[in-house]
């Protein structure tokens, strides 16, 4: 298969950002920009992080305190420095227009900082930066985007461009207690949600017989929702018997499930307990006629379906769950399918309540690793390739993408999923949280089982990400 390639109390840290200071700068600005403190320089384009690599800057995957990415800002005269915080007298700066470290002292450290005053935070138009060189209309910038590949790593110091906005993140998250249960948003909550959830070897066959031997999960769904698993990720092929959940492709499966049969189970749950969401993500590989009849035959779908592209989210933002569970729109379904390509069927998956995951929700990318040995911690967006660009930072204020956490390895071997899932809370909050600029609202990952993901859950739920 394609799988996804992929503590806090309720006292809130002190936000490190949250004053402002004024420096020179253009006149267009209102002059104001971060206090002191530890942030990473990400980009408001790519949302990846400034990183000193042997002198040079370039932009890498979001890796907590790994990696050289955190740096301290602080005033130097009328402008600032950021130092790096694993390397004293070192500051971002720059050398023959590219970004480089340079020694803090030297005037090539020197930069003005200012909102761009097109910011996405809150309404306060300083959410994004511009870093300027003192004296001259040059920035802090990401390189321009070559046809058919990735932007560049190296950063450089060019004219302003939408490429020169950067976020000031702090590396501690700004946070707030979690609001009572009848004021909490949909956004403001985290899910446990189990990656691969049909592929559990109870409610039937999912794979050829030798991938049966290692499976996602080991408890059906039905028992997975009694277990307080509310997000589902499934792989649906299609065969001549309809949509089917297996790995790759349905062939030597003994006894498949249909995906309506999976759905029906959620469906009957959500009837039996009228207070509980459920978000269904698809691995989607049917068109979308067949999408839609398999869908048609769950009974009381309709009853339970929640459609935020008929409800005002994207200019009202994420309803409260209390709004939400009283007007039994329970059920979210995501593909990550295609809309252009269902444009050319001729028939879109949301004519018929089926979301657009990609229009919807960030993602992580998949895989931590293969199914032993070391993990790699980083945190990217799925959708960061040649072709496509969609930072785990995208928002577009009230309106801000649901997070899903991917954290799960190339092959779902017990004990290593038992030493990860203790794991959740940490890269949730040193890593993930820090990368998307927002708490991570599903998390993902084989065998929920073990190592209790779900304490992770209930920590993250005990407070909300400040922007």
């Amino acid at each position: 298969m394609r799988i996804h390639r992929p503590l806090l109390s309720s006292l809130s840290f002190a936000v490190a950002g949250a004053a402002l200071a004024t420096v020179l700068a253009a006149p267009a600005h209102s002059a104001e920009a971060p206090t002191s403190g530890v942030f990473y320089v990400q980009s408001a384009v790519t949302g990846l992080n400034a990183a000193d690599s042997g002198g040079a800057v370039l932009q890498r995957n979001p890796k907590g305190n790994e990696d050289r990415q955190q740096w301290t800002l602080r005033p130097s005269g009328t402008s600032y420095v950021l130092e790096s915080t694993d390397a004293a007298g070192s500051c971002l700066g720059r050398s023959a227009g590219q970004a480089r470290t340079v020694t803090c002292a030297g005037a090539d450290a020197a930069w003005e900082i200012a909102p761009t005053g097109t910011g996405t935070g809150a309404g306060t138009g300083t959410d994004q930066y511009r870093l300027k060189v003192p004296g001259a209309d040059q920035y802090l910038t990401v390189g321009a985007k070559p046809s058919g590949a990735n932007y560049p790593a190296q950063l450089v110091v060019g004219p302003t461009s939408s490429r020169s906005a950067w976020y000031l993140t702090p590396v501690t998250s700004p946070t707030s207690p979690m609001p009572s249960p009848d004021q909490r948003t949909l956004d403001q909550v985290t899910f446990l949600t189990s990656h691969n959830a049909y592929a559990n070897g109870v409610d039937g066959g999912f794979a050829p017989p030798f991938v049966n031997l290692v499976p996602n999960q080991s408890r059906g769904i039905s028992q997975q929702l009694t277990d307080g698993v509310r997000g589902f990720m499934m792989d649906v092929h299609q065969t001549p018997d309809g949509a089917i959940l297996c790995h790759n492709s349905c062939t030597l499966v003994s006894r498949p499930v249909a995906l309506w049969v999976d759905i029906q189970r959620m469906v009957d749950f959500l009837k039996q307990n009228p207070s509980e969401v459920v978000t269904v993500f698809l691995e989607d590989y049917v068109d979308p006629g067949v999408l839609r009849g398999e869908l048609a035959r769950v009974n009381g779908l309709s009853d339970v379906l929640y459609r935020p592209d008929q409800t005002g989210v994207r200019t009202k933002g994420w309803p409260r769950m209390a709004d939400l569970i009283a007007a039994d729109d329970r059920l979210l379904i995501f593909t990550d399918h295609s809309r252009s390509s269902d444009q050319s069927a001729g028939l879109t998956r949301d004519s018929f309540g089926v979301m657009y995951q990609r229009e919807w929700t960030v993602e992580n990318y998949w895989s931590m690793g293969s199914g032993l040995g070391g993990s790699d911690w980083s945190c990217y967006s799925r959708w960061y390739d040649a072709n496509t660009n969609i930072p785990l930072t995208g928002a577009a204020p009230p309106f801000r993408p649901l997070f899903v956490m991917n954290h799960f390895r190339d092959a779902a071997i017990a004990s290593t999923a038992t030493t990860d899932n203790t794991k959740l809370t940490d890269r949730a909050q040193r890593f993930c949280q820090p990368a998307a600029r927002k708490k991570p609202n599903f998390l993902a990952v084989d065998r929920y089982d073990l190592g209790n993901p779900a304490a992770a859950v209930a920590t993250l739920n005990t407070y909300t990400y400040t922007y």
